[in-house]
């Protein structure tokens, strides 16, 4: 039987990239990553192994509930997990977002960019949405320059995320039309 899972029309591959949904087999470096303060500074913070274990259940689920989620980001050249990037949207979210985290050693090498836009076009093309968005605390300069890359501007201020409590989010975003005057068919 085919799932999302297994489905190739589900798995984009770059360059240097292969985004795939996730598996169960990613949790290890799933967890290496919740446990490094600085990565995931800006998303809930350090989480020990039962709720990591919960949110790769959750990631994982979403995709049965959406039919889409965040991709497992794998380097091509050594198979090695590095994040993950998608489209999502959480329950009372505002409006769905594509989001992006990636681990601490690939950082500053435009991966989660090449991730992030073969993400977006992903998105616009498989599920037809008119607008991307990324919910950005203002401090993440590096989501904000990556957004900025993107093309994104921001769009609103909020002063709280469904899960995450009070505080202050700026929403970044683009349509469709912004992307494809910005980046074609990419």
């Amino acid at each position: 039987m085919t799932t999302f899972f297994t489905d190739p029309k589900f798995t984009i591959e770059t360059e240097r990239l292969i985004l795939r949904p996730p598996q169960v087999s990613d949790f290890s470096a799933l967890e290496e990553m919740a446990k490094d303060k600085e990565t995931m500074r800006f998303i809930g913070g350090v989480s020990e192994p039962a709720m990591t274990w919960r949110t790769h259940a959750m990631l994982t689920g979403h995709w049965a509930l959406r039919g889409y989620g965040f991709f497992s980001v794998i380097e091509r050249e050594s198979g090695n997990w590095m994040g993950r990037v998608g489209p999502w949207n959480p329950h009372l979210w505002p409006e769905p977002e594509v989001g992006w985290t990636i681990t601490r050693p690939y950082w500053n090498q435009g991966f989660a960019r090449e991730a992030a836009m073969a993400s977006i076009n992903w998105t616009f093309e498989h599920l037809g949405w008119e607008q991307v968005t990324h919910m950005i605390d203002p401090a993440n300069t590096p989501s904000q320059a990556l957004a900025r890359s993107l093309g994104s501007k921001p769009l609103r201020e909020i002063d709280e995320l469904p899960g995450f409590g009070k505080m202050k989010i700026v929403i970044w975003g683009q349509t469709r039309k912004q992307w494809q005057e910005n980046f074609g068919d990419t």
